[in-house]
């Protein structure tokens, strides 16, 4: 997840693991079941813009593999190569690949992407490949995009999606301090401009098909069962880096929402909704 503010955002792919990657991996595990409709709106939108069913698949900063399932799910008779950094992200992979019974055709690779791709050339080329909320992360994402372009076959796809910042979960008034405290927490922890991979796309060789955004907008009811949990990780990882930049009252007021024995906390409430953005920038290999 993005809050643009250094590590908060989604798979932390190339840097160190961390005792951390377990709650990180649950948040992103939880993001895909809420947004379940989007991503496969998203995959999709891949499998019609393939002129055949891709037979090898990269996912590259892969975290718990949402998205290698995802792919999995979209198309049959695929192999998807997930590559992370991070033993204990790749460990929760290879379960819950297991239990969703794709595991034949699901496996992981442990590696560094900032250094030479060798393994995961000696498993391609790839048909498509699939870079979530990790570009950015890269030490040099020129570099990146150059190495993904010669892993891919002529005509294969790269899809590259960053989300604008976490989603907004609360009511404008939660019955804790002021009105608009959400707003307020958003305003001091995102402080990094957008994301815009298109020129970095063409420069290494891509052509860029479609930049797509995606506005998401979901009810207590749409958003399914996982949506308390998924508020109260989200919400709470904002919480962490929020500590020196919001006022003590609205401190207080996240804390009171944060303590699920509260019974107006996050964890019981029926007033959330979800709304975020995220954008995919769709490219092909001439």
């Amino acid at each position: 997840m993005n809050t643009r503010h250094a590590g908060t955002h989604g798979r932390m792919g190339h840097a160190s693991a961390t005792g951390s990657d377990i709650a990180m991996a649950r948040l992103l595990e939880l993001d895909a079941e809420v947004l379940a409709s989007y991503i496969a709106e998203l995959t999709g939108r891949l499998a019609e813009l393939t002129s055949s069913a891709p037979a090898r698949i990269l996912d590259l900063g892969s975290g718990p593999g949402t998205g290698s399932l995802a792919l999995a799910r979209q198309f049959p008779s695929a192999h998807v190569t997930a590559a992370d950094i991070s033993p204990q992200m790749l460990h929760r992979l290879h379960e819950r690949a297991a239990a969703h019974g794709v595991a034949e055709r699901v496996t992981t690779l442990e590696t560094n992407l900032d250094e030479p791709w060798t393994e995961i050339s000696e498993r391609g080329p790839y048909d498509l490949i699939w870079a979530a909320a990790f570009l950015h992360h890269v030490a040099d994402p020129a570099r990146t995009f150059t190495q993904a372009f010669e892993q891919l076959r002529p005509s294969g796809l790269i899809a590259v999606t960053e989300m604008d910042f976490f989603p907004l979960l609360l009511p404008e008034d939660t019955g804790f301090g002021r009105p608009g405290l959400e707003a307020r927490l958003h305003a001091v922890t995102n402080t990094q401009q957008p994301h815009e991979w298109a020129g970095s796309l063409t420069d290494a060789g891509f052509t860029v098909e479609e930049r797509r955004p995606f506005e998401i907008r979901l009810d207590h009811a749409q958003a399914g069962p996982s949506l308390n949990a998924y508020a109260q990780s989200c919400l709470a990882k904002l919480r962490s880096h929020a500590t020196d930049v919001l006022d003590a009252d609205d401190l207080a007021a996240l804390d009171a929402l944060l303590d699920e024995t509260q019974p107006q906390s996050i964890a019981h409430r029926e007033d959330l909704r979800v709304h975020t953005t995220r954008t995919t920038w769709i490219a092909r290999r001439p």
